[in-house]
């Protein structure tokens, strides 16, 4: 408790601490007179006294319970020197997760000198390991934030304990131009990288790995030698442990540096690369690296950092290596960069390039590309084409497997027949390299998709396809019409109903709910031991996904399309399925298992609720999993954020009136689900006629008469 008497902490703090976002905290700021005041820090960027702010939202009641990783931060913020005790705790997480059950249990048991002791011999053994960490004595007074992490670790799992001592390191450290790599699009970019086979490379490097997503991503798609470098200590060191626990039987080697100027891996070669390099640094050596080997393409001018990245990551590869970097828009067309596009074209090391909707990753507010390279081989002759791909034209908004799915297909079916690949109209297109080759050589795939789309326009399947279209859109109305009839909806008293709740949590721990979700390979559930797999059936099973949720609509995926690596729970009918990450819009949507979908497969990103029927109805429980202030109050995480599945309410009410507010639930799912069967047969038939009209393959009703 003394610790925490003296303990700052900032508004990214408080927000953690409470379940809310940052503006939630700025608005509290601003609106409530009694809000504590600042203790210290800056009139742009001040801090509070620990005490008084779980008082204040104690009072309000908005503190959640405190958990065991919240413990551990306040141990570390109020740690006089934490931010190279987050550092040098790492190895401790490494050790510990290599113990069985019962041994890690005792750990924050033991006496201070003994546990010292044991933390001392940890950093001994796994420090050569972890760029940074040197065998460091611990003092006496490191044995608070050392409990707090081991409690951590045995509560949340070691991946858990890491990720909080990362969050620590990276607070103070600054990484201009540096950015995360979301785990969906992380995984992306590695099942990008599979050849036409299916087959995985061995080896794999990410020069700028930031904290090992990318890497961990190559690792759970089946890379066994992994190798990173980062200019951050901060970042390379968690990557190192993170990849570790991931992936204990892989070689792993992650260093500190800066890749372009002292190239840890020097003379490596590699059978893929996964980069999200750092954007618009023009400090990254021009004038040191004028003359460098590496530059085969041309030496990049000081403006375009990325295309040194390009061919950083080209150098290290082997003929016929591939590699997928996350890039800014602007280095498909800046002026500057001209000629070392056009020589990338000619020489076939370019092999696609992907434009993705906006808000798939920072920053938010541009639509990134990916692009696929590949070294070229000597013996071989250049490809004729590349691949366009334009993912953001067919989803606006960051639609999870929807965008997989466009971009892995296109993808897919180019590898495996290149010449006869046909595209699909104003979205994908293989681009000959002659017609790439102009004055101006963008590659950016709107502009360019538009232009061959045009041409392989056919008229009379375009005609039958709109009626076609036009048929669904008929029916959808239809029945949405039918649906959106006045309903016998009540008002209340005079004030709204008041009822007791019950969080998730307290619902599992007394058996009327379970909840399943898709977990990676490696990970580990609460009592430390391995998630296990169910077996492997025969046959194509389908798979709902989060997608399938988000749009109402059936299941669209099997289990060859999910990602390899991953725990996959079979659904059952009357679960209900929650999506887990939620879109710009901040809601989450709930549906119910149908019978005809028992036995499907469950896909990432969706949370899985299975109630004891006897005691809850499953369309009253999905009805108000998903109610928006519920979810709100669950949400956790800034730039990708996720429902907390266990802080979530639900009233208490007898089964019998739960029945009716379940009723009332599954209609208001059903005219949801008519809405957007019906939206999207009118977006897709003016998309269709638009493209038509526009290309010269449709003509206008009364064409030619007088």
């Amino acid at each position: 408790m003394n610790q925490q008497a003296s303990a700052l902490v900032t508004a990214a703090d408080i927000s953690r601490l409470a379940g809310v976002t940052r503006a939630t905290v700025s608005n509290w700021r601003r609106r409530h007179p009694d809000f504590p005041a600042p203790a210290g820090g800056t009139d742009t960027s001040p801090t509070y006294d620990l005490d008084a702010v779980r008082a204040w939202l104690s009072a309000r009641g908005q503190l959640p319970e405190d958990t065991p990783a919240d413990r551990l931060r306040t141990a570390l913020r109020t740690h006089p020197g934490d931010g190279d005790l987050a550092l040098h705790l790492l190895p401790a997480v490494l050790t510990a997760a290599r113990l069985d059950r019962r041994e890690r249990q005792a750990l924050p048991e033991l006496r201070d000198d003994a546990l010292l002791r044991w933390a001392r011999s940890a950093a001994g053994d796994g420090a050569e390991d972890i760029p940074g960490v040197l065998d460091a004595p611990y003092s006496p007074d490191a044995t608070g934030p050392l409990r707090a992490l081991l409690r951590c670790v045995v509560t949340d799992g070691a991946e858990a304990a890491a990720a909080v001592l990362a969050e620590r390191l990276l607070e103070d450290t600054g990484g201009a131009g540096t950015y995360l790599t979301p785990r969906p699009l992380a995984t992306l970019m590695a099942r990008l990288l599979a050849d036409s086979a299916g087959a995985f490379p061995v080896s794999v490097l990410d020069p700028a790995c930031g904290t090992g997503s990318l890497l961990a991503a190559a690792a759970s798609a089946g890379a066994s030698e992994l190798h990173g470098q980062d200019l951050l200590v901060a970042q390379a060191a968690p990557a190192a442990v993170r990849l570790r626990l991931n992936a204990p039987e892989a070689a792993i080697s992650v260093r500190a540096g800066d890749s372009l100027r002292s190239d840890a891996f020097k003379g490596l070669t590699v059978d893929a690369v996964l980069c999200n390099p750092p954007y618009g640094v023009r400090d990254w050596g021009h004038d040191d690296l004028a003359y460098d080997q590496r530059w085969a393409y041309g030496v990049p001018p000081k403006g375009e950092p990325e295309l040194a990245w390009v061919q950083h990551c080209l150098a290290h590869l082997t003929p016929r290596g591939r590699a997928v970097l996350l890039m800014p828009p602007a280095v498909a067309e800046r002026t500057a960069g001209r000629r070392i596009r056009a020589q990338l074209v000619r020489d076939g090391a370019l092999r696609a390039v992907v434009s993705l909707p906006q808000g798939t990753a920072t920053p938010l507010h541009i639509r990134l590309h990916l692009w696929v390279l590949e070294r070229p081989d000597p013996q071989a002759e250049a490809p004729g084409t590349v691949l366009l791909v334009d993912a953001a034209a067919e989803h606006r908004d960051l639609a999870g497997e929807t965008v997989d799915d466009t971009v892995l297909s296109a993808w897919r079916s180019y590898l495996a027949d290149q010449d006869g690949f046909t595209g699909a109209p104003g979205v994908a297109a293989a681009m000959p390299v002659t017609d790439l080759l102009d004055e101006a050589v963008d590659l950016t795939p709107a502009r360019r998709i538009r232009t061959a789309s045009r041409q392989s326009l056919r008229p009379a399947l375009l005609a039958r396809q709109a009626s076609e279209l036009y048929d669904q859109l008929r029916e959808g109305a239809t029945d949405l019409i039918d649906l959106s009839a006045d309903g016998d909806w009540p008002p209340a008293d005079d004030r709204p109903r008041d009822w007791r709740t019950a969080t998730v949590a307290d619902l599992l721990r007394g058996g009327a709910l379970s909840l399943l979700h898709t977990t990676p390979l490696g990970r580990r559930t609460r009592n430390g031991q391995p998630q296990p797999r169910p077996e492997a059936e025969t046959g194509a099973r389908p798979a709902l996904t989060a997608a399938d949720v988000l749009e109402s609509r059936p299941a669209s995926g099997t289990e060859a399309d999910l990602p390899t690596g991953v725990a996959l729970p079979l659904v059952q009918e009357g679960d209900v399925l929650l999506t887990e990450i939620l879109r710009a819009e901040r809601t989450a949507v709930a549906r119910v298992v149908e019978p005809v979908e028992a036995g499907f497969f469950l896909g990432p990103h969706l949370l899985l609720f299975r109630p004891d029927r006897r005691r809850l109805d499953p369309w009253f429980l999905a009805g108000f999993l998903a109610a928006e202030q519920n979810v709100n109050a669950a949400a956790t995480g800034t730039s990708l954020v996720r429902v907390d599945p266990r802080r979530l309410r639900v009233p208490l009410l007898p089964l019998a009136e739960q029945q009716r507010y379940g009723a009332a639930f599954r209609r208001l799912h059903e005219l949801r689900t008519a809405a957007r069967r019906a939206d999207r047969a009118a977006e897709e038939v003016t998309r269709l006629l638009g493209a038509g009209l526009t290309g010269g393959a449709l003509l206008p009703d009364g064409h030619g008469s007088a």
